[in-house]
């Protein structure tokens, strides 16, 4: 792998109602993060597709493994010769009423390698904006963490709410992870309080890398999600981050690094408790 495969990068995008927009949005991004040296890029949750309610997710629900959708990916990473975190799109849950998360890995053959259905859905009342969500109406939740490996490093993946949950991060750290993938859509208010310190600490705590791709910005539906895709090195240190908008930021991973920073400051090592 040259210097700069070992590159990667996280998209920021502020996605409509428009599929087809959304789509020469997110690989405009993409060329631009892999001319920039990205071998591997993350896409922010519902890249493609953010509507009014969160049920039209359904009208565009694909079956796994074929789908105009998960076809779009399968071509991006080959045609630029990357790996692909595809954020997330809406594939086929086992209740016909609902969909699953799905953040599909592409190889830069455009195969399918992996598949992470977001585990915790987002149904809270947020008060101070007079917001209500309820994702489990139209999300069917996943139950399986998974970590893969790729010539980055293994790879753990997590979208978006699942950042509240050390334990999800501690479960991919115990199986391997030495860089987590993360696309989010943080509403702005959530996100000014809390996103960049939870992954700063998610990164802290498991002395991991971090690539967290969010939605920035205004949506149809009122909606304001609050951006700051960052990538956090195993220290908590921002590499490179979009604070609003749409863009993207590439920085390089030192795998080298991140094994020193765990032989020297062995936390992981030091634990006494451990959740069953």
């Amino acid at each position: 792998m040259t210097e700069s495969k070992k590159k990667v990068a996280a998209i920021q995008m502020a996605s409509g109602p428009n599929v087809s927009a959304n789509l020469l949005e997110a690989e405009r991004l993409v060329s631009e993060a892999v001319e920039n040296g990205a071998g591997l890029v993350v896409l922010p949750e519902n890249f493609a597709f953010m509507g009014k309610q969160e049920s039209e997710l359904c009208t565009i629900r694909e079956a796994a493994g074929d789908g105009p959708l998960q076809e779009f990916l399968s071509q991006l990473a080959k045609r630029y010769n990357i790996w692909v975190v595809g954020g997330t799109i809406p594939l086929e849950a086992h209740d016909n009423s609902k969909v699953r998360a799905a953040c599909l890995v592409f190889n830069e053959e455009g195969e399918q390698v992996g598949r992470y259905d977001k585990i915790h859905l987002f149904d809270v009342n947020l008060i101070e904006a007079n917001e209500h969500y309820e994702e489990s109406e139209t999300i069917e939740s996943g139950q399986k963490p998974v970590v893969l490996d790729t010539p980055f490093g293994k790879i753990g993946l997590a979208v978006c709410y699942d950042l509240r949950f050390p334990e999800l991060f501690r479960s991919l750290m115990d199986q391997g992870m030495g860089i987590a993938c993360m696309p989010s859509a943080f509403t702005a208010i959530t996100g000014k309080a809390h996103w960049e310190t939870l992954v700063r600490a998610r990164a802290i705590e498991n002395l991991t890398y971090f690539i967290a791709a969010a939605q920035g910005g205004f949506h149809i539906s009122g909606r304001e999600t609050h951006g700051h895709s960052m990538i956090v090195d195993p220290w908590g240190t921002i590499l490179a981050q979009v604070p609003r908008g749409t863009g993207s930021v590439c920085s390089a991973l030192d795998l080298d690094y991140l094994k020193t920073t765990r032989r020297n400051f062995p936390t992981i090592d030091h634990r006494r408790l451990y959740c069953k």
